[in-house]
């Protein structure tokens, strides 16, 4: 099925700073205003900074999407009211969950156009941010972990733009089903050699499930 035109509820970026007057991080992200126009560049929107180069950022990981479909649930697990951004998304949005969108999918949103890489992996600094230990896990175990987009064409955005479908590869694996290989049904070989095989998939992942085989 393919996904309707998935709505923005915010663009969030944010600078270097530090949490818990230790960890230097980019979790930390605010939305822009609604008239604002951001610039969409190959690696990253302009103006928002991730402190880990290695692990954060790159073509493969230039805008990170999270569903605001599982604000609810996580307000509820972790007894807070929860900004828009508060994980550390670039792009906060209605619909698009893990289980609707394929890697590979492809969406304009005003001037740029992306293609859904890779799952996002939890880390430990947004357990740090809610000081619950256990919530990378948590994340992982429920399948709420977001995503990343690789930029095929670089332009000005806004809020007030849609994030419109464009194309859709010939498979039918899902952010949720690359999740669920990841950290639920480890030695599903079939699967594992799927997503090695899947082009559209970041090669970094592809190389870490060749070590599984």
């Amino acid at each position: 099925m393919v996904p309707d035109h998935g709505s923005l509820k915010s663009i969030n970026i944010g600078k270097v700073q530090v949490l818990n007057q230790t960890i230097k991080t980019g979790l930390l992200k605010s939305p822009i205003h609604e008239n604002e126009i951001i610039l969409v560049t190959d690696s990253n929107l302009f103006g928002d900074e991730q402190a880990d180069l290695i692990n954060h950022g790159g073509p493969d990981k230039a805008i990170c999407v999270y569903s605001y479909d599982h604000y609810s649930y996580w307000e509820e697990a972790l007894k807070t009211p929860l900004p828009l951004g508060a994980f550390g998304e670039n792009f906060t949005v209605h619909g698009l969950t893990e289980k609707d969108v394929l890697i590979g999918d492809v969406f304009q949103i005003g001037e740029a156009i992306v293609q859904v890489s890779q799952p996002r992996q939890p880390c430990y600094k947004l357990a740090k941010r809610f000081n619950k230990e256990l919530l990378p896990l948590i994340i992982s175990n429920t399948g709420y972990t977001g995503y990343y987009l690789r930029v095929l064409n670089p332009g000005k955005i806004s809020l007030n733009d849609s994030l419109t479908f464009l194309d859709r590869p010939s498979h039918n694996i899902t952010v949720a089903f690359v999740n669920e290989i990841k950290y639920l049904d480890k030695e599903n070989k079939e699967a594992i050699e799927k997503l090695v095989q899947l082009q559209e998939l970041a090669e970094n992942l592809r190389n870490s499930f060749s070590k599984r085989l």
